[in-house]
């Protein structure tokens, strides 16, 4: 329970630290328009600037901090054995060979090749008695 509540402020201090970071005013425009930033005072003072200063900085810490504690709850498992234990690969299994009871056994490759055998001559008529 307690690492849920750890993750989920872990995410809350991630989208307040980008958010941050993004509304700062920036150093660029002042010395000059750089990117299309304007060189003139802009409605920021110096003392905003050191209050995002230090938001960003709180907000960093914990973030980092937060990594840390995250990241150390977790180095005892892996999170792919989790997914998928690894198993070691086995050979396939042989299957028997099936018993017909089929008269027509399969060829043999020997004989394969070999004409099919000529059926019997029909017996000699019996010949007639002599006199």
């Amino acid at each position: 329970m307690l690492y849920y509540l750890a993750v989920t402020i872990y995410i809350i201090v991630c989208l307040f630290l980008i958010v941050v970071v993004l509304i700062q005013p920036g150093q660029l425009g002042r010395g000059g328009s750089g990117l299309g930033a304007g060189g003139g005072s802009g409605s920021a003072g110096r003392g905003a600037s050191s209050v995002f200063k230090r938001v960003t900085t709180g907000a960093a810490v914990a973030f980092m901090l937060l990594s840390i504690v995250l990241s150390r709850h977790n180095s005892d498992h892996s999170a792919v054995e989790d997914v998928a234990p690894i198993v070691p690969p086995t050979a396939p299994a042989t299957q028997p060979k099936p018993e017909t009871d089929d008269k027509s056994a399969p060829a043999q490759p020997n004989q394969a090749a070999a004409p099919a055998a000529a059926p019997a001559a029909p017996a000699a008529a019996p010949s007639p008695a002599a006199p």
